[in-house]
């Protein structure tokens, strides 16, 4: 196997939710949410176990005050139409818990070539059909409309998020339809919290794919998988047919504990189809687990079942060369 495809865990210590997108550069870029909460960061390499060494730059920071300024959560970057947007989740600093966990979704978005320079722009927030609880966007492209795929909580639905979609007028507007395309059932998906959360797209074979990540963000935390044709009606909740099962999970003889809240891309090479995601090396853990820092960013190449679907395998283990 070339060199390059050879990933050895964890990529980048200390970053959860992580994104990771190939440009036409030959850069990977990378960002994903600070122990901290309180800044978005992006780093690039042309390699992903070169992420880790990689300098990273603050693209932008909370305010002290107001609707963006606590728990900046699982920033995306994106590229649309020749230039960079960064998708992330902020809550508002207030005397009450709850203040710091009512999320809404903003946009930011840079014209530079490289968006480690130039200026990142609010292009404000992602307005959705209710005020409440949202996080976790990503976008794709997919016959000539721009989607958006998101976690939010529906007040008239008992749990914490479901996720939906919608199409875009422009990388920051929605229009038409948001539909529901899952909320939380299974067992798998309501262990400490009713949560379906940080959706990431993948298209193959003839299919859209997306993962998702359920239940508390401990050892609990797994991804399941949302499957429609890509020449069904993506608007159209009953295109969407969810796994029974998780496709991927902890696993004790690892030592990986709570994967979760992926992102894709591919190898230098181009060959392979890798998934990105993060994971706890320890299962105990004391007090939140939101306020614990290490969830770290994983790298690993997977699979296709003869039935077209996606084939996760299960985490590996840290330190050693995943997929020799």
């Amino acid at each position: 196997m070339d060199v390059n495809r050879r990933y050895i865990n964890p990529v980048v210590e200390q970053r959860a939710d992580p994104w990771v997108y190939k440009h036409n550069d030959g850069y990977y870029y990378f960002t994903a949410s600070v122990p901290e909460y309180d800044r978005i960061e992006v780093r690039r390499s042309t390699t992903i176990q070169g992420l880790k060494d990689a300098v990273p730059a603050v693209a932008w920071r909370k305010y002290e005050a107001g609707p963006l300024s606590a728990n900046i959560w699982a920033p995306e970057i994106h590229y649309i139409d020749g230039k960079w947007y960064i998708y992330f989740a902020a809550a508002r600093t207030t005397e009450t818990q709850d203040g710091l966990f009512d999320h809404r979704m903003y946009v930011l978005e840079n014209e530079s070539e490289n968006p480690l320079e130039g200026t990142w722009v609010e292009k404000g927030q992602v307005r959705t059909r209710w005020e409440s609880f949202a996080l976790d966007a990503t976008t794709f492209q997919h016959n000539g409309d721009l989607y958006y795929v998101w976690a939010q909580k529906d007040p008239d639905i008992p749990g914490n998020s479901n996720l939906y979609i919608s199409k875009m007028s422009n990388p920051w507007t929605l229009t038409g339809e948001q539909v529901m395309i899952t909320t939380p059932e299974y067992d798998w998906e309501i262990i400490g919290f009713k949560v379906n959360e940080g959706p990431a797209v993948l298209k193959r074979n003839g299919r859209i794919f997306i993962t998702f990540s359920a239940s508390a963000t401990d050892f609990n935390y797994c991804m399941g998988l949302l499957a429609a044709a890509e020449n069904a009606d993506l608007l159209d909740a009953n295109s969407w047919i969810k796994s029974a099962q998780p496709v991927f999970g902890t696993n004790e003889e690892t030592g990986q504990y709570g994967p979760g809240h992926n992102s894709f891309t591919v190898s230098e090479d181009g060959q392979d189809d890798v998934l990105i995601y993060h994971a706890r090396n320890y299962k105990e853990i004391v007090g939140d687990p939101l306020y614990d820092p290490n969830r770290h960013t994983r790298a690993q190449v997977f699979g296709w079942n003869e039935d077209g679907t996606p084939n996760f395998d299960v985490p590996v283990k840290d330190g050693v060369v995943a997929w020799e």
